[in-house]
């Protein structure tokens, strides 16, 4: 069982998402945190907005891993956000996301934040996973695909 499954609720899922920039992402991903999880969607959009405005997020290859310290959580917390269509992001590679993981970690932040960025990387940089991911039909399925992977 991948260690971020722990992180990742099935209510922190969410697919076919319509957003038409990075910013209404954040308020989306925002909305979400504080509907789910009690904390400010103004806090969570504007924290995920300064860091990406300190430069991107995105690794290329659709995936794009947005983080944020927010003062108001208790423990991480993992947004996964699948864009319809896929969303312009300052990829490396020029090419849209749509694979989001929003990572948001308490603050001050710790070794366990940059440990599951790491872990988040690494995950993403499998094309199997990718491939895995992308054919997954429900919020249950991407759940199972962060369990069982590695493989």
């Amino acid at each position: 069982m991948s260690v971020l499954s722990q992180y990742l609720a099935v209510r922190d899922i969410l697919l076919d998402v319509h957003a038409t920039s990075k910013l209404q992402l954040f308020e989306m991903i925002g909305k979400h945190m504080e509907t789910a999880h009690g904390v400010p969607a103004d806090s969570v959009a504007s924290s995920l907005q300064r860091r990406e405005l300190a430069g991107s997020t995105a690794l290329g290859h659709g995936v794009a891993i947005p983080h944020a310290q927010i003062r108001e959580l208790d423990r991480i917390r993992l947004v996964y956000v699948r864009p319809a269509p896929a969303l312009a992001f300052d990829t490396p590679d020029n090419q849209p996301v749509s694979n989001v993981v929003a990572l948001m970690v308490p603050s001050p932040a710790t070794q366990d934040h940059l440990d599951v960025l790491a872990h988040l990387a690494s995950l993403f940089s499998d094309q199997q996973f990718r491939k895995a991911l992308q054919g997954c039909q429900g919020e249950i399925q991407v759940k199972e695909t962060f369990e069982r992977w590695p493989l």
